[in-house]
């Protein structure tokens, strides 16, 4: 335990440029907020890869917290130290140790202790109606950031456009740290809800950056698949060059399943365009004579049998080995082949004789048949995406 608070202590002469303090003057040494400055330290290293650092850093937490509990009452009486007890709550803390501390002696808002408090202990709409009119940026950094981040949190549901305000402040706040490594996490799932491309793209491009070796990255990455494949952001065959560019970051493996998971969206969505890139990008991932390279032939015939390619994407769509394609794709296949089929019927009745008979003008031409036609491909796409509503793609 000695040793880990001596790498603790290493770890903030490290970063004290990179961890922001508070507005007062510093009270006097071993105090509460110096160990609270300890902890966001050793954090910090947690949002950079240290993978030591998270490994110690919630037995830091629970010392920190004996320490309150040891410490003289008279010590609360610092705004410093009062501010550090709602950092160390947002930071992990435990409530139950908190609520031992004499509240009387804390020098600190009520709303924020009580919003701290109520947050972490599960009662998000007695911390939203606490924290909701605090602004951040009127408080010292420290604790402004670490606010911010919680209010992004408590209004991502409710008011998303607020959330991301607040998370843009957490941010600026404490850039470099585990508080906006965090918020930029879950910023982007908020962006990429609100279909703005720009900042999805802004985000995701600062968290490769400063943080891709986060013990974190993974979730930063569910949370960017969830983002760009739940909404539009990869449906505009106009930027599909920038949705490559981002996903060169990814693996393999997780390159093709989203090239996958975007060529079906764009597909149901009747954005052929997008399909047949992906289906492109997927083809040239995948391993010959795999259930992969099968997958992509699929879609990228698909999309070319429904736009000018009509004979080589039938083609590629006929040479498919059905076996090697999941269950879910198979009512899509036989819905693109049955409607492919349809375009290229002739129309019935008409016979070798009709040939010399004089072109139908256009107030006596028959639409009956179109019509139908269309009107069953409209049942099958119906029928398809009755058959994929409520899954996952």
């Amino acid at each position: 335990m000695i040793r880990s608070l001596l790498r603790a202590a290493l770890l903030l002469l490290l970063s004290l440029t990179a961890v922001q303090g508070f507005a007062d003057p510093a009270p006097g040494p071993g105090e509460p907020y110096e160990l609270v400055r300890t902890l966001q330290a050793v954090q910090d290293g947690i949002a950079h890869g240290d993978m030591a650092a998270h490994g110690d850093h919630i037995a830091l937490i629970r010392q920190i917290g004996e320490k309150f509990l040891a410490a003289d009452a008279g010590v609360w009486s610092h705004a410093q130290n009062g501010q550090a007890v709602v950092i160390y709550l947002l930071s992990g803390g435990g409530p139950q140790l908190v609520r031992k501390l004499p509240r009387d002696r804390l020098n600190v808002d009520e709303r924020l202790f009580s919003g701290a408090l109520a947050y972490v202990e599960g009662r998000q709409d007695d911390a939203r109606d606490l924290l909701k009119d605090v602004k951040p940026r009127m408080l010292p950094s420290g604790l402004g950031g670490q606010v911010a981040l919680v209010q992004g949190a408590l209004f991502a549901r409710s008011e998303a456009s607020l959330a991301i305000e607040r998370l843009d402040d957490a941010r600026l706040l404490l850039p470099g740290t585990l508080v906006e490594e965090a918020a930029l996490r879950r910023e982007i799932l908020l962006v990429g809800q609100a279909e703005d491309f720009d900042k999805f793209e802004f985000l995701t491009l600062a968290y490769i950056r400063h943080y891709r070796n986060s013990v974190y990255a993974g979730d930063f990455w569910q949370r960017f698949s969830s983002g760009l494949t739940q909404s539009s952001l990869a449906l505009d065959e106009r930027r599909f060059a920038r949705i490559v560019t981002l996903l060169e970051q990814l693996d393999r493996a997780s390159r093709l399943k989203l090239y996958f998971v975007i060529a079906r969206n764009a597909m149901l969505r009747g954005r052929l365009a997008v399909a047949l890139l992906a289906g492109e990008r997927a083809l040239v991932l995948s391993a010959d004579a795999s259930a992969d390279r099968e997958r992509a032939h699929f879609f990228r015939g698909t999309a070319r049998v429904l736009t000018d390619e009509y004979d080589g994407g039938l083609a590629e769509l006929k040479a498919l080995d059905r076996s090697k394609l999941p269950e879910r794709d198979i009512p899509l296949l036989n819905a693109t082949v049955q409607l492919a089929l349809d375009m290229r019927k002739p129309f019935a009745g008409k016979s070798a004789a009709a040939a010399d008979e004089p072109a139908v003008t256009p107030a006596r031409l028959d639409l009956a048949l179109s019509t139908a036609t269309l009107a069953r491909a409209r049942t099958q796409l119906g029928e398809l995406e009755r058959l994929t509503k409520g899954r996952r793609p």
